[in-house]
């Protein structure tokens, strides 16, 4: 049986860590790497080609929404999964935007990430309900936001529709 390989993307070396422990756990997915910013995401994605790649929104040296723009302009196939601490159904919107085929809050159980990683590595969407919902209605064509590329952090404020 194939694993799924996944590529881990958070600024938070103790985070990185602690999913790529639970991930070791499934044995059906198989962590390939873990970056520590966006820019090395990108790099990470064009040379390991991971089934899923998990991005956190909020980083330094290069945001989630700009380097999942950048894997994704480089191999559409490439499976963004999110996973941020930002709770608001707008973040969601504009990954999903961005290509992106889920979002999670980083606050949510180790079973329901194993299952997103598991339905983006299908093909499929993982989105909260609430986001489906919009994205079903609206379709692919939700606002592109624009997000600096020069934000550390891709608060809130540096995002504008």
């Amino acid at each position: 049986m194939k694993k799924i390989t996944v590529l881990i993307t958070d600024d938070h070396a103790f985070f990185r860590q602690g999913l790529c422990a639970l991930l070791k756990a499934e044995s059906d997915i198989d962590v390939v790497g873990k970056a520590r910013n966006g820019r090395e995401a990108v790099r990470m994605a064009r040379t390991l080609r991971p089934d899923v790649i998990l991005m956190d929104i909020a980083m330094p040296v290069l945001n989630g929404f700009e380097a999942t723009r950048q894997i994704l302009a480089a191999n559409p196939a490439a499976k963004v999964l999110i996973l941020s601490a930002h709770r608001d159904d707008e973040y969601g919107e504009f990954m999903a935007a961005a290509g992106a085929v889920g979002f999670l809050e980083k606050r949510s159980a180790s079973k329901v990430l194993s299952k997103a990683i598991r339905e983006a590595a299908k093909g499929n969407l993982f989105f909260r309900p609430a986001i489906a919902k919009r994205i079903a209605r609206d379709g692919k064509a939700l606002a592109r936001p624009r997000i600096s590329a020069r934000s550390k952090k891709g608060t809130a404020s540096s995002v504008r529709r």
